[in-house]
């Protein structure tokens, strides 16, 4: 009986002793990344630096790491440390506030955390550039840059309408000489506004960012107050500008003569835009006429003016 007794204690303690080995053990690395750097690192709500650092000691369980900037939305990930003996990398492309985004909101970290031994080589780098830092809809944008420690580049897009959470536009092959190239072309399906391209590496390690906005799609409305004035007096021109561009440009066509531009206007901010525009004492009577053009030619209106004798 004694020696029963014995053995239901040697079982029972291989049993507790089984059943705590399976807890998660041990402290482990958090190496953060960001674009753009310099974004604040909350882990659990604590406040744990900028990027790009490395924090060591986090203790073995689940966390919450939040990557927060000024101008851009909040990007989070959820992340579980198992092991002390291995790196954990967490990286976020931040996305840029818009006008299309004018209350910050929680997104998903594009990537989630990826898990590589100590032992492991340097992390992949990456850098990416647009062809056109203000394109028109319908025409071409070719995103280009280097890449090292990667086979391929995943690019993904941000903007207003289809591309509001992001989506991934293509995965571009690397050259042996470290290039990479793809040109998008969006048709005229897309919307105007500000757009962000993000280039992670294929395992999304490590990532780049180019900012640019598209132009079009919209219009331009002129007005003349009053449309009939006096040479030496005054009339003020105003409109909208909806295509996305950030000016409009005056052109004057005056009777029987070349035309004449006038000034560039910035748009204000609700896309209007206004200008006061004296006719000289020397100009002769007759029907003029004021042209407003956005700032990359996509989109004109007109109105007339008349210009009487006398005063």
């Amino acid at each position: 009986m004694k020696r029963l007794f014995i053995i239901l204690m040697l079982i029972t303690c291989v049993l507790i002793t089984g059943c705590t080995t399976t807890q998660p053990t041990g402290k482990g690395i958090l190496q953060f990344s960001s674009t753009p750097q310099g974004a604040q690192i909350y882990l659990d709500n604590q406040y744990e630096g900028t990027t790009p650092s490395t924090l060591s000691g986090v203790s073995a369980g689940a966390h919450t790491i939040e990557f927060r900037d000024s101008g851009y939305k909040s990007a989070f990930n959820n992340l579980t440390v198992t092991s002390a003996t291995a790196t954990y990398y967490v990286s976020a492309a931040l996305i840029p506030l818009t006008s299309q985004t004018l209350q910050p909101t929680i997104v998903p970290v594009e990537t989630t955390a990826q898990v590589q031994e100590t032992t492991t080589g340097p992390l992949p780098t990456i850098t990416i550039q647009q062809s056109q830092t203000i394109m028109t809809i319908g025409s071409l944008q070719t995103f280009s840059g280097t890449c090292t420690g990667s086979g391929s580049v995943i690019l993904v897009l941000y903007g207003p309408g289809t591309y509001i959470n992001g989506v991934e536009i293509a995965q571009v092959p690397v050259s042996a000489s470290n290039s990479w190239s793809y040109t998008w072309n969006p048709g005229t399906s897309v919307l105007s506004g500000s757009y962000s391209i993000v280039a992670y590496s294929s395992q999304k390690i490590t990532s780049a960012t180019a900012a640019f906005s598209i132009v079009g799609g919209g219009q331009v409305t002129i007005i003349a107050t009053p449309p009939s004035t006096y040479a030496g007096r005054s009339v003020t021109f105003s409109g909208l500008c909806t295509t996305g561009a950030t000016s409009v440009s005056l052109t004057l066509y005056p009777p029987h003569q070349n035309a004449e531009f006038v000034a560039t206007l910035p748009l204000n901010a609700n896309n209007g835009w206004s200008y006061q525009y004296q006719f000289a004492v020397s100009r002769p009577s007759g029907t003029y006429t004021m042209v407003a053009t956005d700032a990359q030619n996509t989109a004109t209106s007109s109105v007339v003016v008349t210009l009487n004798n006398g005063s």
